[in-house]
């Protein structure tokens, strides 16, 4: 903040006398007409720490101004499922800290996913680390034991010095954060991209399960209960930090790549406090003393006041010289503004607070009553006896701006669509697939992910059923009853940018796929929306587009949002990333024990190829690779087929030996990952043309192996669900053999699809 605003408090009082004080609004990331907004609701100019409270919550990040015309439309899809009857089992949804979703058994499961993009990029491990810690804290507001996370991650291309410098310590504070809380790592991505050069993406989800009447909200009700604050001090870290941060482009400097125009200090983690903090949560649930509950992340205070009086009755005071400081100078505003991480703020009645307060003394965490319940329906904030904040709450926290930013789609999309990798020059011979396939299959996004995945624990807490590198994470739920779930994050950028829609419909419907594949009943979604600047039309005709695509396919596979995040003004300079919507599936499965493994284990099984192949290779990583092509466009999607593959599935287990989807390389790279996973070769047969069987990237496909006795009973079920059924060969020996064109021992595979992230980052 700056100095004029320590000089003398800056009071409500003192706001009404001198109306036409100077204030920093535009250094705060407020616009003119906002700030004038502010002074007419208020009645007056407000004071510095309403200042500040209103410049953090109306940020994009906070408020979604500029997204929020086009999210209702979920909100539309969940009252429309409902009308349907196909929207049962979600127990909260769009609103709350993350969506709840009944699995059976009494138990639910809630999942949200969210971007900590801009503050990774300053401060590469602290801003990983508190991505992590935060959608934790998300989870654990809902009344949750947080059971997994995965991290969806995207960086320039891998041998940039810029990908050098923000990779390692990326992963490093994923892995730090995560294994120091004993919360298993399931899956996400890794993915390189010119566009995210000066931009990577750190998006984290996280995984609760709660019992059904264990599921807190985030609100403050009745009268006279006092709110508290606990966890970690307050400090000057992550002042303005995701708030500020995340709603700003960065510049582009000489090299076209430096670093952001702001740099508010990026927030600082302590995995052990949040471990704390998770244990004496848990503990106060347990034991009834919670009346309502909200995490601290962006924005810090100012969210957890505004929110929990606004979604209450309405009305809370608080005493701000109460709150705990590791920095005794901080001015009232910068305690507003601070997003010190481990701190929860809870709403307690009077008689529990005693209770409360032990608790929190036997974990160690220090708790303070900071504040009380009213009926004012005004959120009242003093410092020292002298009132700083007096504002209606919702008009902070939900009654943001709201910009009908103007979207059109592009001029140079038609020319970007007629573009089609469809024309590039194809390999002429078995040699030149064989060399394509290796060239692939050592690509930095095709390649073996475990330099990254290594550093991550998959398998704490012991109910870990699959994580990296099959095709969805899977945990179990209960050890009785072996009760499980499967989550699948999912997005192809390079198939929004060809078309937003239809790229998001895709992203979709990977995930939901992935999620079958392993035998569960996909059941609902979470997004991470994903783009550049708002303030450029043809990013926001990307955005309009890619929320459109998603209700619309959401509302044909049954699956309502439940949640997400949308991270804008991802670019530097004049280059937006790729438009990237990451779509995060949930499904259930009965018996984890029964799942589906994602890769064959034995030689002798019959190898199936499920759906169509078709002439589709724009977007894919062939034309990304082989001619750094991108045009055309994406792949059909045919989300009824999707539907029923998904059925087929679910259907299949206890038959199927593995299933593994297809994406990514197509079918090479999946026959590749599933001879590689347990050294089981395996003989193929293509029926068409070789190069488009082995490197087309069709939506709906997916790779099959049965016991040879079973090829009846699978070839009745395919017919059964309406789904193509193509025999490919055999599996056994130690070579990939694609008969008639080429043979390729695993050992060289191997060595290629494992050689390139070590040789590049070692």
């Amino acid at each position: 903040m700056p100095e004029t605003t320590r000089t003398a408090l800056d009071t409500v009082t003192v706001a009404k006398d001198d109306p036409h004080r100077e204030q920093p609004w535009a250094d705060l990331g407020l616009k003119a007409d906002e700030y004038q907004r502010i002074r007419e609701i208020l009645g007056r100019r407000p004071t510095s720490s309403e200042l500040a409270m209103y410049s953090v919550m109306w940020s994009e990040h906070c408020s979604y101004k500029s997204s929020k015309v086009h999210l209702k439309q979920f909100g539309e899809l969940a009252d429309q499922l409902a009308a349907e009857g196909r929207s049962g089992k979600m127990l909260a949804g769009i609103g709350e800290n993350a969506g709840v979703i009944d699995v059976g058994q009494g138990y639910a499961v809630t999942f949200k996913v969210e971007s900590h993009n801009h503050p990774s990029y300053v401060e590469p491990y602290q801003g990983a680390a508190t991505g992590v810690g935060g959608i934790v804290r998300d989870i654990l507001a809902m009344g949750a034991r947080p059971v997994a996370v995965m991290d969806p991650l995207r960086f320039g291309p891998l041998e940039a010095d810029d990908t050098h410098r923000v990779l390692p310590g990326i992963v490093a504070g994923v892995g730090g954060y995560g294994n120091c809380l004993g919360l298993p790592n399931i899956g996400g991505e890794v993915v390189f991209d010119q566009s995210y050069l000066g931009n990577p993406l750190v998006n984290a989800l996280c995984v609760g399960v709660l019992r059904h009447e264990d599921l807190h909200l985030a609100k403050a009700s009745g009268v006279g209960n006092q709110v508290i604050l606990y966890g970690a001090r307050t400090g000057g870290d992550g002042i303005g930090g995701v708030s500020v941060l995340a709603s700003e482009t960065f510049d582009a400097g000489v090299d076209g790549q430096s670093g952001p125009a702001k740099r508010p200090s990026v927030q600082v983690g302590d995995p052990f406090m949040e471990k704390l903090l998770i244990e004496c949560t848990l503990e106060l649930f347990a034991a009834g003393l919670v009346a309502g509950i909200q995490d601290l992340g962006g924005a810090g205070l100012s969210c957890a006041t505004s929110e929990l009086a606004s979604a209450g009755d309405g009305g809370m005071h608080v005493e701000l010289d109460r709150v705990p400081l590791r920095d005794s100078t901080l001015a009232p505003e910068e305690i507003l503004m601070s997003e010190s991480q481990e701190r929860m703020m809870a709403v307690v009645e009077p008689g529990d607070v005693e209770a409360f307060l032990a608790i929190c003394a036997k974990w160690d965490v220090e708790a303070v009553v900071v504040g009380e319940v009213t009926d004012t329906g005004r959120l009242h904030i003093d410092w020292h006896g002298e009132r700083v904040v007096d504002v209606p709450p919702r008009t902070v926290a939900h009654e943001g701006p709201t910009y009908q930013r103007p979207f059109a789609r592009p001029d140079w999309q038609d020319d970007l669509q007629a573009d089609g990798a469809e024309r590039l020059p194809r390999p002429a011979d078995g040699a030149e697939l064989r060399e394509t396939l290796l060239r692939l299959v050592a690509s930095p996004n095709l390649c073996d992910k475990s330099w990254i995945t290594d550093q991550y624990d998959r398998y704490v807490r012991g109910n870990t059923v699959l994580a990296q590198p099959s095709d969805s994470g899977m945990v179990r739920v209960d050890e009785e009853t072996n009760l499980g779930v499967a989550v699948s994050t999912d997005c192809n950028g390079r198939f929004a940018k060809l078309d937003p829609y239809a790229g998001a419909q895709l992203a979709l419907a990977e995930s939901y796929r992935n999620v079958a594949t392993g035998g569960a009943t996909p059941l609902a979604i979470s997004d991470c929306l994903n783009f550049g600047s708002p303030e450029d039309p043809a990013v926001m005709w990307q955005l309009a587009e890619a929320c459109r695509g998603l209700k619309d396919g959401c509302l044909e596979l049954g699956t309502p949002v439940t949640g997400g995040n949308v991270s804008l003004y991802n670019q530097t300079g004049e280059h937006p990333i790729l438009p990237t919507p990451v779509v995060a599936v949930l499904g259930v499965i009965e018996d984890v024990t029964r799942r589906t493994p994602s890769a064959w284990s034995t030689a002798g099984d019959a190898v199936f190829l499920l759906g169509e192949t078709r002439e589709e290779l724009s977007g894919s990583e062939w034309a990304h690779v082989v001619h750094g092509h991108l045009g055309g466009l994406p792949p059909k999607v045919d989300l009824a087929r999707e539907r029923a593959l998904g059925e087929l599935l679910h259907a299949g287990v206890g038959l199927l030996t593995s299933a593994h989807d297809l994406s990514e390389g197509g079918l090479g790279q999946a026959l590749v990952e599933s001879a590689l996973r347990h050294d089981v070769g395996a003989t193929v047969s293509l029926p068409g043309d070789a190069f488009l069987d082995l490197f087309a990237e069709s939506a709906g496909r997916v790779l099959v192996t049965v016991p040879a006795a079973d090829e009846p009973a699978l070839a009745d079920l395919a017919a059964r669900h309406g789904v193509p059924l193509t025999r490919l060969g055999a599996t056994g020996g130690d070579a990939l053999v694609v008969e008639g064109q080429f043979e390729l021992p695993l050992a060289e595979l191997r060595q290629a699809w494992t050689a390139t992230l070590p040789a590049a980052l070692a």
